[in-house]
């Protein structure tokens, strides 16, 4: 899918595995920004749900057929999304650790977590540098090993693109789904 003008396209990670999400489920896109990735899954067929703080990157999504938009800071205040479940959840370049439990929550099963962002290391490549924002090493890893779901997909290290940096991608399964892999 390409991108439009004013955002980067969908992460080739995203685009690897999204088609994993089970047919006809929700999509909780987390941090959503501009909508790079709630772009792509709309497309797919999915209804999505796009998050962010910020009300100018959610404008691009008004209107938006399969995209609902909602405008919450996910790091202050209650989360929003007790009680409700996704039949997948991406989250790229978005890491804010007190609430991982509630988001890993929201998975249904079956579902499918697609988890890409910065990792240690990434300082010597610019921000984000502060290691809050910076995943450990085998860190996803360990969000759903803890939980039983299947890891499909994992991968760490240095990238030369879209910039260098250092990243932690990973595609997880909970549920039916993953006997079917």
């Amino acid at each position: 899918m390409a991108a439009s003008p004013d955002q980067s396209p969908p992460s080739a990670w995203v685009c690897r595995f999204a088609r994993l999400i089970p047919e006809h489920g929700e999509v909780l896109d987390l941090a959503c920004g501009s909508g790079r990735h709630a772009r792509l899954l709309a497309s797919l067929g999915y209804r999505v749900e796009a998050v962010d703080r910020s009300p100018l990157a959610l404008a691009s999504l008004q209107g938006l057929g399969r995209v609902t938009p909602r405008q919450a800071d996910l790091e202050d205040g209650s989360w929003p999304y007790h009680g409700r479940l996704f039949s997948g959840i991406v989250v790229s370049n978005y890491l804010y650790r007190p609430r991982i439990d509630e988001l890993l929550a929201c998975l249904a099963e079956p579902g499918v977590l697609l988890y890409e962002t910065f990792m240690v290391g990434n300082a010597r490549h610019g921000k984000p540098s502060n290691p809050e924002f910076l995943l450990r090493s085998q860190e996803t890893l360990g969000w759903v090993r803890q939980r039983g779901w299947q890891v499909v997909a994992f991968e760490e290290g240095q990238v030369d693109t879209p910039k260098p940096a250092m990243v932690q991608r990973l595609c997880a399964a909970r549920g039916a789904i993953a006997a079917l892999l």
